[in-house]
């Protein structure tokens, strides 16, 4: 619908300038050099008809044009700072106020006055944008009677001090305005819980894409799969309504890529900003691509207690293990402890000294082994003696 209408406009468009041309012509008297006898009213009539059929022909090109070229736009412009672009929105104002001056006395020109107008305005617009942008803090000092722009100057002055005391030298680092959320980290919900603590900053980004994954898997038939799909969205609802970070919802889409892991990694370097995930290949493939990814598994695996060899635990076996004799504990966190010969105390909370911690991709894995055996063999007992005593 909106296509059409699109098209209607520029076809009337078409048609307009068909009439400006037949009228230029008319003036000029062309049209009598070539022994035209047609009336002008059949002259208006055919130029117009002729350039609006020209007009609808070419808005199927022209839209798809335009709708590239403002994809394209959109792309660049997110990576330009917004004091790159302030400074070039007020150098592009000032560079049309100027020309608006000089355009009366070329519009008096015949014919050519008001494409000499035109070209004009481009020129001191893209030459007021240009130097905007390279003297954008000349331009933005101007700013300064604004309490706001001032008291934001007088901050980042006295972080510039502060830095220039510290290290010597001025390092200005800013840390990237968004957190780019997929879909993993949504569903698996400890977004919410991490959120509420205060350690995350900024803004949560989720992009369209990614709830439109979710919307897929909320509908699906499969009842896992649309529990899962659910719960994020209820996770989404949680974290804007209970928490007093900002979300907010991207509209940029590429398609020109399939893969939603694809198209976050792209959106991840379009803007510059991390991405929150939980996926470990998307993990992977997004370092490759220089995306700096905020993993939480790997936050959990920090967070757990560093365990040292030698420490005692108190542990309650659980199953047993692969290895012949071996028992299964597990800490409140989850992390996995092998305690060597403790089989034989399945279902029984026992003494365990921490023999050696093994890291591994999944998590941290912990070896151990009984107390009570450890101070046997010290006194010199075996197994089978303490179970002959035990006799």
């Amino acid at each position: 619908m909106i296509r059409n209408l699109i098209r209607g406009i520029i076809t009337l468009l078409f048609g307009a300038l068909g009439f400006y041309v037949d009228y230029l012509l008319l003036r000029l008297d062309l049209l009598q050099s070539v022994k035209w006898n047609f009336s002008p009213v059949w002259t208006y009539a055919a130029m117009i008809f002729l350039f609006a059929c020209l007009g609808f022909l070419v808005a199927p090109v022209t839209i798809r044009s335009v709708l590239k070229l403002m994809r394209w736009l959109d792309s660049r412009l997110t990576r330009v700072p917004t004091h790159d672009l302030m400074g070039g929105a007020i150098g592009g104002i000032i560079g049309l106020i100027i020309s608006s001056l000089f355009s009366n006395s070329f519009i008096s020109i015949t014919f050519f006055g008001p494409l000499l107008a035109v070209l004009l305005s481009l020129f001191l617009g893209y030459l007021g944008v240009t130097i905007g942008m390279k003297r954008k803090e000349d331009v933005l000092g101007f700013l300064n009677f604004i309490p706001r722009f001032r008291d934001r100057g007088e901050k980042q002055k006295e972080v510039k001090d502060d830095e220039i005391l510290e290290a010597g030298e001025s390092i200005v680092v800013e840390a990237p305005h968004y957190k780019i959320l997929d879909t993993s980290v949504i569903i698996d919900g400890r977004i919410a819980d991490i959120v509420k603590t205060g350690f995350i900053e900024g803004t949560l980004l989720i992009p369209s894409f990614v709830l439109e994954e979710l919307r897929h898997i909320a509908d699906s038939s499969d009842l896992l799969k649309r529990n899962r799909g659910r719960r994020g969205l209820d996770i989404l609802n949680q974290i804007s309504k209970e928490t007093a970070i900002r979300v907010h919802i991207h509209e940029q889409d590429f398609e020109d890529v399939n893969e939603v892991d694809s198209k976050l990694v792209r959106l991840g370097q379009v803007l510059d900003s991390p991405l929150l995930t939980n996926d470990y290949n998307l993990n992977k493939v997004a370092e490759l691509q220089g995306v700096k990814v905020l993993n939480i598994n790997e936050l959990a695996n920090s967070l757990k207690p560093i365990v040292l060899p030698g420490e005692e635990m108190l542990v309650q076996v659980m199953k047993e293990g692969k290895e012949p004799g071996q028992g299964v504990a597990y800490l409140d966190d989850g992390t996995m402890i092998v305690v060597d010969t403790g089989r034989r105390y399945m279902g029984q909370n026992i003494t365990v000294l921490v023999t050696s911690v093994l890291q591994t991709a999944a998590g941290r894995m912990i070896f151990a082994k009984p107390k009570s055996s450890l101070e046997k063999k010290s006194m010199g007992l075996r197994p089978t003696d303490e179970v002959n005593a035990i006799g």
